[in-house]
């Protein structure tokens, strides 16, 4: 039964995926705010496409803790599942991503459309520019900032170091960062055909405050997200990660500008 739900789930999500991307291309053609609301109507149609075919659904915890202005989001990325929620908890986030995915037809004609921050990857220094490019446009439309401190998605009880990138946004920005713990990689993981019924849970954490150093904030938010995530990953039957005793916190330094010194590496794989 799991694997013909998972069969049938996959066959209509990505059917249906495709079908949008082709049936409303040209609504590429019109002004951004005519493209969020079909944006917005389309993830709601993969939470009922997840339903009733996965029998997966999912709890917000933590709502009080969403701000109602510009904020840093860090948030734990564990599957493609919750790439696709943020419309829900945020009113039009702006997400780090990969530049090469929006040269995919299509759909990455949509991520360009919407105005996401991509990030070039081709250097360090152009990737940490670009991120700060991409994110002074963001915070000037009074839109929040989604970053995964990883860089990539990470299963459950793996430890991957925090790149530099958030601690450069925090630094520079002087905005508060917004940590959310999750567990979907329980239920859809990491380059797996198989989806577990259940119920997914994403948790908002108390904001950080700007003004921290730098070493004293990315301790906290390790600490908070970590400890938060391996609490709802143990909840769905997961293992804790073994976080290393001590680490290493990013010191490299950005090239200067007038504005903002900061560190060096890409936020994002």
């Amino acid at each position: 039964m799991p694997l013909l739900r998972s069969i049938a789930f996959n066959v209509v999500f990505y059917g249906w995926t495709a079908l949008f991307c082709v049936l409303l291309s040209w609504m590429l053609l019109l002004p951004k705010r005519w493209m969020l609301p079909a944006v917005r109507w389309y993830l709601r149609s993969v939470t009922v496409i997840e339903r009733v075919f996965a029998d997966l659904r999912w709890e917000l915890r933590g709502a009080e803790n969403l701000p109602a202005g510009p904020c840093i989001v860090a948030q734990k990325h564990q599957s493609a599942w919750e790439t696709m929620k943020l419309h829900a908890l945020f009113d039009d986030p702006a997400i780090v991503y990969k530049r090469e995915l929006g040269f995919i037809p299509l759909w990455g004609w949509f991520l360009r459309k919407v105005r996401m921050i991509p990030i070039d990857r081709g250097g360090k220094g152009r990737a940490i520019q670009s991120l700060l490019a991409g994110a002074r446009a963001v915070v000037a439309e009074g839109r929040p900032i989604v970053i995964y401190p990883q860089g990539t998605r990470t299963a459950p009880g793996t430890w991957i170091p925090y790149r530099a990138g958030i601690s450069v946004l925090y630094e520079t920005l002087n905005l508060p960062v917004v940590p959310i713990a999750l567990n979907s990689g329980m239920y859809w993981a990491r380059r797996s055909f198989r989806k577990r019924a259940g119920t997914i849970v994403v948790e908002v954490l108390p904001p950080i405050p700007p003004g921290l150093d730098r070493e004293t904030f990315v301790r906290t938010l390790v600490d908070r997200l970590e400890t938060a995530t391996d609490r709802l990953v143990a909840e769905a039957g997961g293992p804790p990660t073994p976080r290393p005793a001590s680490f290493e916190v990013p010191r490299k330094t950005a090239p200067r500008t007038a504005s903002s010194p900061s560190s060096v590496d890409n936020g994002v794989e």
